[in-house]
């Protein structure tokens, strides 16, 4: 009973989740104070255009695309594109072909990359997430389970040449 209940507030959670994530509230200006703004052309920070290819949609990136609709990047002076790449080996050829400034990905294509001798290799620098959303099933109810268990087992740890595969 406790897992359907545990369950069943996760979906909750996650719907509720989305859904801010996905929608966007008008802002208020007319409580807003009446602020100048300089008009001069010179003054305006023009916008420096970025095209980041994530790996994946994905609800953990989701600080990101509130970012995004909230127009914080515009504030700093980037004017972003996002594209999703659907895969890190097309989201690395991205990057390594121009189509992308930035790639939005775990770190095992440039891993990849770098240990096929590419002259031109890309450097990881940053991490978006403390702890990725990857969990281990079983068929079958482990109570005692140990990463030992897996020895011998057959494990589906998503695409090839992924990071959940080589571990």
């Amino acid at each position: 009973m406790k897992k359907r209940i545990f369950a069943f507030a996760l979906v909750i959670v996650l719907v509720c989740t989305s859904l801010l994530a996905c929608g966007k509230e008008e802002k208020e200006t007319s409580a807003k104070p009446a602020v100048k703004t300089e008009t001069n052309e010179e003054t305006k920070k023009e916008l420096k255009k970025v095209t980041l290819n994530e790996v994946a949609h994905s609800i953990f990136y989701a600080p990101m695309y509130v970012a995004i609709e909230e127009g914080y990047f515009e504030e700093e002076g980037i004017d972003l594109t996002l594209v999703t790449g659907f895969g890190a080996d097309k989201t690395m050829t991205a990057v390594l072909s121009g189509e992308a400034d930035i790639g939005f990905m775990g770190s095992e294509a440039s891993i990849y990359t770098y240990n096929e001798g590419a002259n031109d290799y890309v450097v990881n620098f940053a991490q978006l997430t403390q702890r990725a959303g990857n969990f281990l099933v079983a068929r079958e109810e482990m109570p005692d389970f140990k990463w030992e268990d897996l020895k011998g087992k057959k494990v589906l740890g998503g695409r090839k040449g992924g990071v959940h595969i080589l571990m």
